[in-house]
């Protein structure tokens, strides 16, 4: 297995254009199996999970063609269901919690879907009940093979899945992803309150209303489907990835370096910049990029009653709890202290304890709340041997080794490569000390 040597320290500078959103491609991927005609996808990230997610796609039947780099066309005109039984789809859908999304369009087109139990991070407990309760909600009947840790969703007695009112038990996104693409093809209206409104969510609903859907909505917490027979072909692009875009600025705020992150689509960001701004971090927009320049020191804010500043995920509009790790790391460099509240999984904060041998000042509470009191860049971390337990712990290690004094060394970095692009080519790009070895 690969590992990243790094020496840290260095100033960085440049222009980075950040890589297409990998929680958008992979419910893109899968809605190409809603329609037999040819769909042309661009800005398709060269990362591990999605690579994964096309190679299943070829093996169920789908015809792959490769453009140019990150443009790619499918068509699936000739999909083999029996691929869903083999030993190689229970291995190959296991090792990609994305895989589960697959359900909602054969589901929809196929009349049955069958599905391993997935993979992904190890970042606690995802429950899968909101995908299985929508498809039962649409008519489908649901089993689990507990041996096999094997699920299953069929047509109940050849009925076709029958538009329904669903209020979804969470806001989950890839759950709404797999209902919304199970529904278009269903027979009436399909109601879904409490659905997740991320903009890949709406990224994938815009397409499907390409293709001949029809949905109303988009944007808020409530869709309202009629279903229709068919869709048709079209094509699409992937937004740029807002958690690389959030990684680039911690990464611009722990090495004291000015970068330009281009094209980073500034509607689709949210709150994100200004939880940043939030941590002292100047960033400012020029056009559509984003700007940052060198700053020897940077202040979290307080909140107006003078109280210590709390971030916390949310479902969208919230923050986006995938860059808590990144804005965790910040805070360790940052002028003041900081308290991290990770409320929708409770394992991601346990990579703290590698920082904390960095000479972080972080204490952690309890798993879902950690404590940082910021060093002013005044102590720099220490460069140390760890591991990347998940994607965006290893990344948020990774900026911490470019900014630590010393040399660091990073195992399991194919959990970073699973969500980030060539990320050693493109970091020795703007100035890193960073071999692959």
């Amino acid at each position: 297995m690969s590992v990243f040597e790094i020496r840290g320290g260095n100033r960085l500078s440049g222009e980075i254009i950040p890589q297409g959103a990998k929680n958008e491609v992979l419910q893109i991927l899968c809605a190409v199996l809603l329609t037999t005609e040819p769909v042309r996808i661009k800005n398709i990230p060269d990362i591990r999970d999605v690579n994964r997610l096309i190679e299943i796609l070829g093996d169920l039947g789908v015809k792959v063609q490769k453009n140019a780099k990150g443009d790619y066309t499918f068509q699936a005109d000739d999909i083999q269901m029996d691929y869903l039984q083999t030993k190689e789809f229970k291995k190959d859908g296991a090792a990609l919690r994305g895989s589960i999304m697959l359900m909602g369009p054969l589901l929809a087109k196929y009349g049955k879907a069958y599905m391993p139990k997935p993979g992904g991070d190890k970042i606690g407990r995802r429950r899968l009940d909101t995908h299985f309760q929508g498809f039962i909600n649409l008519g489908a009947k649901y089993r689990f093979e507990e041996g096999e840790d094997f699920y299953g969703v069929e047509l109940e007695n050849g009925k076709p899945l029958q538009g329904t009112y669903m209020l979804l038990e969470e806001a989950s996104v890839t759950g709404t992803a797999n209902i919304v693409m199970a529904a278009v093809l269903a027979k009436g209206k399909t109601t879904i309150y409490n659905a997740a409104c991320e903009p890949y969510l709406q990224q994938l609903c815009k397409m499907l209303v390409r293709m001949g859907a029809k949905i109303e909505g988009i944007g808020s917490n409530l869709l309202i489907i009629e279903g229709v027979e068919e869709l048709s072909g079209t094509e699409h692009t992937v937004l740029p990835d807002m958690i690389e875009i959030g990684s680039w600025i911690g990464l611009a705020a722990m090495t004291k370096s000015e970068l330009t992150i281009k094209d980073v689509s500034w509607d689709n960001l949210g709150v994100i910049p200004d939880v940043f701004r939030k941590l002292g971090i100047q960033l400012e927009k020029q056009n559509d990029d984003i700007y940052i320049p060198a700053q020897e020191h940077y202040k979290i804010q307080k909140f107006m009653d003078g109280s210590i500043l709390t971030v916390s995920d949310a479902p969208w509009p919230g923050f986006t709890p995938d860059l808590l790790s990144i804005v965790l790391v910040i805070a360790t460099q940052a002028k003041g202290s900081l308290l991290v509240h990770q409320k929708m999984f409770e394992s991601r904060l346990f990579f703290v304890d590698k920082l904390i041998d960095m000479g972080a000042q972080i204490i952690l509470c309890d798993p879902h709340r950690a404590t940082v009191i910021g060093q002013n860049h005044e102590t720099p971390l220490r460069g140390t041997t760890m591991s990347s337990p998940d994607i965006r712990a290893g990344i948020a290690l990774l900026i911490a080794a470019l900014s630590a004094k010393g040399k660091s060394i990073i195992h399991n970095i194919e959990q970073i490569d699973r969500g980030y692009e060539q990320i050693d080519t493109r970091l020795r790009a703007i100035g890193a000390d960073i071999v692959r070895a």
